[in-house]
Order: structure tokens, then C-alpha cells, then sequence
């Protein structure tokens, strides 16, 4: 599992268009702006500001 490293440089945080990360277990994309998680699930990432996971 894992995210294609070309899509991964073009994708943006859809809140505040900053760059976003991919997470140490690589089941999310973080946005360090928005202390933001997106996950991604079936190696899809789930850009939505409604399924965000906080980040403390």
C-alpha cells in the first residue's frame, strides 16, 4: 500500500492550499498548516475538509 509519489506533489490541502505529507504509518496525508490528517483509504486520499482528523 502506499501513494503514488507524483500524486503526492500535486496534491494540495483543500482548507488552506498548503503542501500536505505523507504520515509515518502511510495511511494519511498531513497538512502541518492545519495540523490536519486526511486519510487515505483503498489507496485513495480522501480530501475532505469534513473528514479531516484534528491533529493536536
Amino acid at each position: 500500500m502506499g501513494i503514488n509519489k507524483e500524486l503526492l506533489e500535486i496534491l494540495a490541502c483543500p482548507k488552506c492550499k498548503g503542501d500536505v505529507q505523507l504520515n509515518d504509518k502511510g495511511d494519511g496525508l498531513i497538512c502541518p498548516k492545519c495540523k490536519l490528517l486526511y486519510p487515505i483509504r483503498e489507496e485513495i486520499p480522501v480530501m475532505l475538509i469534513d473528514e479531516a482528523i484534528k491533529l493536536s
